[in-house]
Order: C-alpha cells, then sequence, then structure tokens
C-alpha cells in the first residue's frame, strides 16, 4: 500500500483521502505501520481502511500530520478525548503537545482607553492586558509636533511647515500615553500635535476624530466594546472598555531524521504566534 499515490480511510464512518507520505511522519504510529498491513485494527474494505474510531477528532490528527502544528479552533473543548485518540494512534508528539492545555485554549484580551479633553488638547492612555497588542498597537501611532497660527485646533494641515515625529510615551509594556491638540507657545503661535493611526494616513488633531479613528481601528481588529463610563466628571475623562478572545498559540513540532536511524521521529515544542 505505500506504494499507492492516495490512502482512503474511513474512520467511524467519516472518509479522509490522504497521500502515504503523510501518515509516514512518525514511522513508529499506527497509521504508518497500518500501511504495512502491521496493525489489525485497520480493516482493508473495499480498498479503504476501516477504524472505529471518532472521525471527527481524526480530522485535528489529519490536519497535524500535515502540518505539524496543533491548531484548534476557539471553541474547542475536547482537549483529554483528542489526547487519548493520539495515544490510540501512538501519535505521542501530538498527545504531549496536547497535554499542555494550558497554551492551546483561547484567552480573553482586555484594552482600555482612557480619553480626557482639557480645552483645546487631548490626552489619550491606553492599557492592555497583552503587552504584545499594546506593542504592535504602540507601532501603528504616530504623533507629530509643528508651530501653528490661530487659536483653533481646527485649523487646516501646516503642510508647508515640517512636523516633527514624537516618541510615545510608555509607562509600561502594558500602557501608552500620547496627546494631540494646540498648546500656546508665544504671540499667536502655538504648538499643534497631530497623530496619525496606520493604515489611515490622515493626521489629525482634534482629539473627537482621533477618538472616533481609535476605537474604529480597535473594531476593526476585532475588539468589541463592552462598556464606557465616566471616570472623572471634573477632569472630563471617559474610559472604553474592549475585549476580545485572543486565539492561542500554534505548536509546532519539528521532525529531525538523521542518517542511519532507524526513522523514529524527535520532536521539539516550539510556540508560533498566529495572526493577531
Amino acid at each position: 500500500m505505500s506504494n499507492q499515490e492516495v490512502v482512503v480511510l474511513s474512520v467511524g464512518g467519516v472518509r479522509f483521502v490522504t497521500r502515504p507520505s503523510t501518515l509516514q511522519q512518525f514511522p513508529e504510529s499506527r497509521l504508518a505501520r497500518m500501511l504495512s498491513n502491521d496493525d489489525r485494527e485497520f480493516k482493508l474494505v473495499n480498498g479503504e481502511f476501516f477504524v472505529d474510531r471518532d472521525g471527527t477528532l481524526f480530522s485535528y490528527i489529519m490536519d497535524f500530520l500535515r502540518t505539524l502544528q496543533v491548531s484548534l479552533p476557539t471553541d474547542f473543548s475536547d482537549y483529554q478525548r483528542l489526547q487519548r485518540e493520539a495515544e490510540f494512534y501512538r501519535l505521542y508528539p501530538l498527545a504531549d503537545l496536547l497535554s499542555q492545555e494550558h497554551l492551546l485554549k483561547p484567552r480573553l484580551e482586555i484594552l482600555e482607553v482612557r480619553f480626557s479633553l482639557q480645552e483645546m488638547q487631548a490626552f489619550f492612555r491606553i492599557f492592555g492586558s497583552c503587552s504584545t497588542t499594546v506593542e504592535t498597537l504602540a507601532e501603528r501611532i504616530s504623533v507629530f509636533a509643528g508651530q501653528q497660527s490661530g487659536q483653533s485646533w481646527n485649523s487646516p494641515f501646516p503642510s508647508q511647515k515640517p512636523l516633527v515625529p514624537l516618541p510615545l510615551e510608555r509607562p509600561s509594556h502594558h500602557d501608552m500615553v500620547f496627546q494631540c491638540g494646540t498648546d500656546y507657545s508665544a504671540g499667536d503661535q502655538f504648538v499643534a500635535r497631530y497623530v496619525s493611526i496606520k493604515p489611515d494616513n490622515r493626521k489629525l488633531i482634534n482629539g473627537s476624530n482621533v477618538l472616533g479613528l481609535l476605537l474604529d481601528t480597535l473594531l476593526k481588529d476585532g475588539f468589541h466594546l463592552i462598556s464606557t463610563r465616566t471616570v472623572s466628571s471634573q477632569e472630563k475623562v471617559e474610559c472604553y472598555c474592549f475585549e476580545r478572545v485572543k486565539r492561542p498559540a500554534s505548536l509546532t513540532v519539528t521532525v529531525n531524521q538523521t542518517p542511519g536511524s532507524s526513522g523514529i521521529a524527535q520532536a521539539k515544542r516550539n510556540q508560533v504566534q498566529k495572526g493577531k
């Protein structure tokens, strides 16, 4: 059977079609031995291998054999049953990864935006439970400063004057601080601070506009607004709370084949961040 171009399996009535090389990723597994007719648990019926096991869970096992990664849906809960299936097929590297259930479960991520409006200036502070998300968001937010004439922060963008980029304040890995608007300098000159949030190319000076773009950016990134409240009515501080289900990292095994070895797979565990 190992010379066949494709192999057909019927697992609990669910049909799978794959290549022999996929089933031979781990030569000591029962799936690899099945191709040599060395395992009586698998019955060859009309050219298809039949095994009386859970077909739905076997789809995750096939995905692992094809990608060497454990990547499960956010609503998956049958970790112990899938681990038991992996042990049945003697896919011990997979069973080992599944034993690290805490690494595979999705996590709830919280983000808080505090917004304060004071005369012609707006102040922002963003707190996040995940430092990686805060770092990624900080890379998308840019602040620029320049001189501006007039007293309104709705004055047009002074394209004829160069703007100087300013660094964001990072009190910790979990938060950032920045501001926009105008501040009195001398005469009729004001220091203007503009904010840009990628992929939007506009440089905004109005605090309400920046807040709207920031909230829209978070919603597009998969966050859900769960509450709004006024932290301080005297200082006009508003708080917007968001949450998002963060997809777990994919756990990957690397199969090392050494010359002259028996072909036994050696697995190394690595965490690979998957998406945002």
